[in-house]
């Protein structure tokens, strides 16, 4: 697992060859979601109302290093 970003307590991971399509894990206290790094679609679970802005933007932003992990 590799920690890519922290946003408040929401913390951003991507787990290298774990399945596919490739995702990311964003974990906070309140909430857990995946999300698919090619369409930025949330494939399980839900983001939290006040932090999904700040992590779809920083998501969008970070494509190549996000793809590069």
């Amino acid at each position: 697992m590799a920690k890519l970003h922290q946003i408040g307590k929401v913390i951003i991971t991507v787990y290298a060859n774990d399945h596919l399509p490739p995702a990311l894990s964003v974990i906070a206290p309140d909430f857990e979601a995946l999300i698919e790094i090619e369409t930025l679609a949330v494939l399980a679970g839900s983001l939290g109302r006040s932090s999904r802005k700040a992590i779809m933007t920083w998501v969008a932003a970070n494509l190549p290093p996000i793809r590069a992990e």
